[in-house]
């Protein structure tokens, strides 16, 4: 009788459940690590929804119009193949979940009701009030469970990812983890291993992300030879609050339901906002852009708010403008009752009432744009299927990155978004893009020659050993630093040089600064001896990892001499298709990372063409700040 084959998937979000579940349903054991409870992943805090064009709204919206959408937003930096199949899928996943028991919003006649998201005009976004992640996080997780009770899937929770096991060929056959309770390192042969960790949002500090999205496990996989597609793209949002330890997102699902973001024209109006009128508003989104208004693309809205701070034009000349729903309640003629508002909106604006102790129904909302997600991620592939297939659904390519048997999904892997994700597509390719790869991953295991017990003892034991050692040799550091201190010059470095606006000599400085920072985090103090639940180290380790990803995000920045989505660099502030409508692929070397730009994006479907909203990030430079400010004059 065969050996079962066994998988480690690590990350318990989406992308990971997804993954875990179909493998799964196909008899494959696998096992699931996850930093945190599963069920404390960080798809928990997506608020919106999820897209897909299921038109029943009779608006003629179709799979191919978000598939337009989507490489439009991503200013065509997205190879095409894979978006398509994302697209495709998108109603019968929506469906999916329905029949999993996700609580969606419905209309009055029953059906599930879809709410508009940046970057379309069309109503294609499903949504459980505004807990969608949570919702949709839960019912994986109860489905997931089922095969947990069938000892078909074990969950390793608690646990950290710190290493890959490759074997002599250099191909991928477990993983070495991490006890967070017991400080214990472990090893686990698989057959296959699937990187779904998320984001690295704590890079910038203060984002949206969770606190353990540093992106370490990504950077690892990078360290040790898979490639990291698009570092520099990492997209801010337009619209969160910030607080002394991390941002908290204000939807966009509030401006999908017709929240207004607007300053004063006098930025310093003593009167309260509800009483100034509507003459004396600056609805900026709005003139820009009258037909997509406060929905265009995330990093064009995130884009116009810096800059009409930059200006200081903000309120009372801060960094802040509003984000208003006041005019939706019907005591201010609006068309809703405060528990309709609440019945779209309610996971939101409970958060905003409880960290900055207003009611948002009542007072316009106070934000400024926060990091939030990454584009970039772990490099993978995709085999292009014939006829009126888009993808080869039976090829091992498929989600696998260059490192044989070491497969990335979700806000891991680089693959969906492009230069810029659009509203509601994250949940939607974490699943899509989770069953695609426990496709992928198992028409790998149908060609795998040996399973993982037949690795040998010695390889495993040699990877383990090696993050032992790293471990040991943290624990015994006794240099003059702080980790901590330091990851706030980390934030410092790559918020302020690296961030919405972009310039080369700023980007320069940062990989200057990240150099000798990268030194530094090897000489951090022993904060925490403990041999029990020990926090500190870790952190230095994350702190490690992190540096040697920031370096190539920066590198990225530095090298796309265009500007391209969520990558705007002011010396050079067009597109350039003809140079860069290309990959950037970063390899991991000891100083600097390597950067190929030989993949030319897959155009299959829609020839590059400029994007359809009336405004781009050069033309907002001008009318908010002047051609002087583009000329360089002003871009200090």
């Amino acid at each position: 009788m065969a050996t079962p084959r066994s998988v480690v998937v690590v990350g318990g979000g989406l992308a990971g459940l997804m993954t875990t579940l179909k493998l799964a349903e196909a008899g494959v054991n696998v096992k699931l690590f996850s930093i945190v409870p599963v069920k404390r992943s960080h798809s928990v805090c997506a608020q919106g929804g999820i897209n897909g064009a299921v038109n029943l709204r009779g608006e003629g919206d179709s799979p191919y119009l978000h598939f337009e959408d989507t490489i439009t937003g991503g200013d065509f930096l997205n190879h095409q193949p894979p978006v398509m199949r994302m697209a495709e899928r998108a109603p019968a996943m929506i469906y999916l979940l329905d029949r999993m028991g996700v609580p969606f919003n419905r209309t009055s006649e029953g059906l599930l009701s879809f709410r508009r998201f940046g970057g379309t005009l069309k109503h294609r976004t499903a949504h459980a009030g505004a807990t969608t992640g949570q919702q949709l996080l839960y019912a994986l997780d109860e489905q997931v469970r089922r095969y947990e009770a069938g000892n078909k899937v074990q969950k390793f929770e608690g646990y950290e990812f710190v290493g890959l096991i490759k074997d002599d060929n250099g191909v991928c056959r477990g993983v070495i983890a991490q006890n967070l309770r017991t400080m214990a390192i472990e090893s686990f042969p698989a057959d296959a291993v699937v990187i779904a960790t998320g984001g690295n949002g704590v890079i910038f500090g203060r984002s949206t992300n969770s606190i353990i999205n540093t992106g370490a496990a990504v950077s690892i996989c990078y360290q040790q030879g898979a490639h990291y597609g698009n570092p520099e793209m990492v997209q801010i949002h337009p619209t969160a609050i910030p607080g002394e330890d991390k941002c908290r997102l204000m939807s966009e699902s509030v401006r999908g339901e017709g929240g207004r973001i607007w300053t004063p024209r006098d930025p310093h109006d003593e009167r309260h906002p509800t009483s100034i009128p509507e003459k004396d508003r600056w609805y900026f989104c709005e003139e820009l852009d009258p037909v997509y208004g406060n929905l265009l693309s995330r990093d064009i809205v995130s884009f116009a708010i810096y800059c009409v701070c930059r200006i200081g034009k903000g309120i009372k000349g801060r960094q802040q403008v509003y984000l208003d729903i006041t005019h939706l309640h019907n005591s201010r003629g609006g068309p809703y009752s405060r528990d309709q508002i609440n019945d779209k909106l309610e996971g939101v604006l409970e958060i905003y009432e409880k960290f900055m102790r207003e009611d948002p129904i009542d007072n316009p909302m106070r934000i400024y744009p926060a990091v939030h997600y990454t584009m970039g991620g772990l490099w993978v592939d995709y085999e292009k299927g014939h006829g009126e297939n888009t993808l080869d659904l039976d090829s091992p390519k498929n989600q696998m990155t260059n490192v044989p048997g070491l497969y990335a999904s979700g806000e891991a892997d680089y693959q969906y978004h492009g230069a810029n994700r659009l509203g509601a597509n994250a949940l939607l390719s974490c699943l899509t893009g989770g069953e695609l790869t426990a496709q992928g991953v198992m028409a790998y295991l149908k060609n795998l020659p040996a399973p993982s017990e037949d690795v040998p003892s010695h390889v495993v034991e040699a990877a383990r050993r090696a993050r032992q050692e790293e471990y040991d040799k943290l624990k015994q550091s006794n240099g003059k630093e702080n980790p901590y201190a330091l990851h706030a010059e980390l934030a410092d470095i790559m918020w302020n040089n690296c961030g919405i606006w972009r310039k080369q000599d700023d980007l320069l400085k940062a990989r200057e600064d990240l150099n000798a920072l990268g030194e530094r985090v090897h000489q951090c103090g022993l904060v925490d001896a403990s041999g029990w639940a020990n926090q500190a180290i870790p952190f230095t380790r994350a702190m490690m990892h992190m540096v040697e990803q920031s370096k190539a995000i920066v590198g990225g920045a530095i090298l796309r001499d265009e500007s391209r989505g969520a990558h705007f660099k002011m010396d050079t502030p067009n597109r350039d298709d003809e140079k860069w409508l290309v990959t950037t692929k970063a390899t991991w070397r000891p100083g600097q990372p390597e950067f190929d730009f030989s993949e030319r994006i897959d155009c299959t479907y829609i020839a590059p063409r400029a994007r359809k909203y009336k405004i781009n990030q050069n033309m907002i430079v001008k009318e908010i700040m002047g051609e002087s400010a583009l000329a360089g004059s002003n871009n200090g």
